[in-house]
């Protein structure tokens, strides 16, 4: 099978990759539920995080996956749980959650009360222990896109009254951050972003609007950030965008094709690879990737859906792959699940077992295309 290949600023692309989270296991559950009842101490609860991951690692591997992650099982959230430490960050409960179809998470909500920077984050050694335990695979770490930030957040107008001064001040952290991540041994770093999606969807941008904020602004300010985030970083840190439409027990929030967005991010973002969501019909079609202009963007297709247990067919996946090198070419392809199975620590609605036969079908169908 072959699972990467070299290219000029990209140089690991795995042509059957994953999106990052796993169901938190029954263990990692109860051990959460007694350090908030007081039951465990937060090392008793690590020593436990410590053993999971462990094991889902050497699941992972086994599986034949070359890029392992640690499940995000120390985490609540997919994002919170990184910008709450960041410096000038807070975390809140609010009373409401972040509404799905049909569904609604638990409170929390996050806001800038002082100057942003990044300090000692407490990931940094989460990032390590996977390395450790990683071994001679690569150890891939998720971390949320700079733009959720200010997405998600609010921003206390008092610290930062000028939004050129915050998002000069949000790219400078990150940069700081993706540094560290860098000198703590990470080579694959994913940006996990839902405004890209939002920014596709008539409807959430309608929402915006009639919030008095203008979309377009946002698509200008978000790549504006990003890039400088990105710039000047290691040549040999591989760094992706997961654009998610919403992942919340097996729910979703925008609908909409890339075409709104795709000019700007597949044609001025300087990153090294998307993950993109194309598991239903909401994701729109293949013809957005006509703006992949450079050889060197790895596209990774979410064939494969995270959301539910049964399996789809090899060949209808074979056969998408082969309907998106109409715009990108097969050597800039890779496939992965579309998102993945726990953006919250509730997990979406399969058992463990459906999700790493899912994992493995992602591996077998990989190795069948890119031979």
């Amino acid at each position: 099978m072959q699972t990467l290949t070299d290219t000029k600023q990209n140089p690991t692309i795995f042509r059957a990759d994953q999106v990052g989270s796993l169901l938190r296991s029954d263990l990692i559950k109860k051990a959460r539920a007694q350090r908030v009842d007081g039951e465990i101490s937060s090392d008793q609860l690590r020593q436990v995080e410590d053993q999971e991951i462990s094991r889902i690692v050497s699941k992972q591997k086994e599986i034949g996956l070359q890029a392992v992650t640690d499940g995000e099982f120390r985490r609540a959230w997919w994002h919170f749980d990184f910008l709450e430490d960041l410096v000038g960050v807070e975390g809140f409960w609010t009373g409401n959650g972040i509404q799905f179809h049909q569904q609604q998470t638990k409170s929390r909500a996050i806001k800038v009360t002082d100057k942003l920077d990044f300090g000692a984050h407490p990931m940094l050694q989460d990032f390590k222990f996977l390395h450790q335990t990683a071994g001679d695979h690569v150890a891939k770490f998720t971390i949320p896109s700079p733009s959720m930030l200010h997405f998600r957040g609010e921003v206390d107008r008092a610290v930062y009254p000028d939004d050129e001064e915050f998002f000069n001040d949000l790219a400078e952290t990150y940069k700081k951050a993706l540094q560290a991540f860098y000198d703590a041994g990470c080579r694959y770093l994913q940006l996990d972003d839902t405004a890209w999606a939002y920014l596709c969807s008539e409807e959430q941008k309608a929402q915006l609007r009639a919030k008095g904020t203008d979309p377009d602004y946002l698509v200008k300010m978000y790549l504006q950030t990003l890039n400088k985030a990105l710039a000047d970083r290691p040549a040999d840190l591989n760094v992706t965008m997961h654009i998610c439409r919403g992942n919340f027990r097996s729910t979703w929030i925008s609908s909409g094709g890339y075409e709104p967005v795709a000019e700007q991010l597949f044609g001025h973002l300087n990153i090294d690879g998307f993950f993109l969501e194309y598991d239903n019909d909401r994701a729109g079609g293949f013809e957005p990737l006509r703006f992949v202009n450079r050889p060197d963007l790895n596209i990774v297709l979410g064939l494969v859906t995270s959301k539910f247990g049964e399996l789809e067919s090899k060949e209808t996946i074979k056969r998408r792959i082969e309907e998106a090198t109409q715009y990108v070419g097969l050597n800039q392809l890779s496939l992965s699940p579309q998102c993945g199975f726990a953006s919250t620590e509730e997990g979406n609605i399969l058992t463990e077992e459906q999700q790493w036969a899912k994992l493995r079908h992602v591996v077998d169908i990989a190795g069948d295309v890119w031979k």
